[in-house]
């Protein structure tokens, strides 16, 4: 198999890949990626939303579309919202319909295995130490801790972008004890999970939208390159700067922010909230090396045997 399509149904983004390997190189032909809130909802404990359901069938459309005029396989995932909606099976019954092919509803720890398989190929100097692997989504929170290119543990917290938010965040600007119960929440997830020391200097990678997000906000980038966002390191200092930002701007002043996609303004605070606690737990000195290759990067790996 040498061109593959793999889509990635999040809570909160629905995303194509696809590319062709050819010779050893991998050529990208298609990257898409649409904010369709799917998991609208889900931070109340509730199904899945019409419109939301709405937005990403049409968008898996389109997708399917592409993946066809390539001549592409499709291999499709879905994550957290997908893993809890009541509703779920119907949607995925018209999704397959719509994309000739089932979608894999996996749980936490494959999606945070692809996750990981991306960024250890992605960053292999980094993989080679201790890496810790950190894929934000909109419902939930991936952490890998790898050894040497190995996964030494491996969490799935419930923590997402939409979730917190929902739950939380009532005002806008949010009130300071909104901000104060965002970060207990994820405060207190966090001291049952397990990192390394300091001491073992691990590499932090930030995988998925709302991570780029804050890459391409640091960088005032006005329209989204790639290029400019994988690998980029974002320091801590950096990372509280955006923070302080977002937390004091309204809705419609977030969503004129040079960076940031106005569909994510409203649940990008919570997101760098969950990064920060995260680089603070590392340590001060924590960097996040910025990975844009998330899921459908470590399902394209393993379709075409690079796993």
């Amino acid at each position: 198999m040498s061109r593959v399509a793999t889509i990635d149904i999040g809570t909160n983004t629905t995303l194509l890949l696809i590319a062709e390997a050819s010779g050893g190189t991998i050529s990208v032909l298609e990257d898409r990626a649409e904010i369709t809130r799917l998991g609208r909802g889900i931070g109340n404990d509730g199904g899945l939303g019409q419109e939301g359901i709405d937005r990403t069938l049409a968008a898996l459309s389109g997708y399917a579309v592409l993946a066809r005029v390539h001549e592409a396989p499709i291999f499709a995932i879905g994550t957290e919202a997908l893993r809890r909606a009541p509703n779920a099976a119907d949607f995925l019954c018209r999704a397959a319909a719509l994309l000739d092919t089932s979608v894999e509803v996996v749980n936490g720890e494959r999606e945070a295995a692809l996750t990981f398989l991306a960024a250890r190929l992605s960053f292999p100097e980094a993989a080679a130490g201790t890496m810790v692997v950190v894929d934000i989504g909109g419902g939930s929170t991936e952490i890998v801790v790898a050894r040497r290119g190995a996964v030494d543990s491996c969490r799935s917290l419930p923590l997402g972008s939409v979730r917190l938010t929902e739950r939380h965040i009532h005002h806008d600007p949010p009130l300071d004890a909104e901000i104060a119960a965002v970060r207990a929440e994820v405060v207190g997830h966090l001291a049952e999970t397990p990192f390394p020391s300091e001491a073992d200097q691990p590499c932090l990678v930030g995988v998925a939208g709302t991570v780029t997000t804050l890459a391409a906000m640091a960088q005032d980038l006005r329209s989204y390159d790639p290029a400019l966002v994988h690998g980029y390191r974002l320091t801590l200092p950096a990372l509280e700067s955006q923070i302080d930002r977002l937390r004091s701007s309204t809705q419609s002043q977030r969503e004129a922010m040079a960076g940031l996609d106005p569909l994510r303004a409203d649940v990008i605070l919570s997101g760098a909230m969950i990064l920060r606690e995260i680089a603070r737990r590392l340590g001060g000195g924590t960097n996040v090396l910025v990975s844009d290759r998330g899921i459908r990067w470590g399902l394209l790996y393993e379709k075409l045997g690079n796993g």
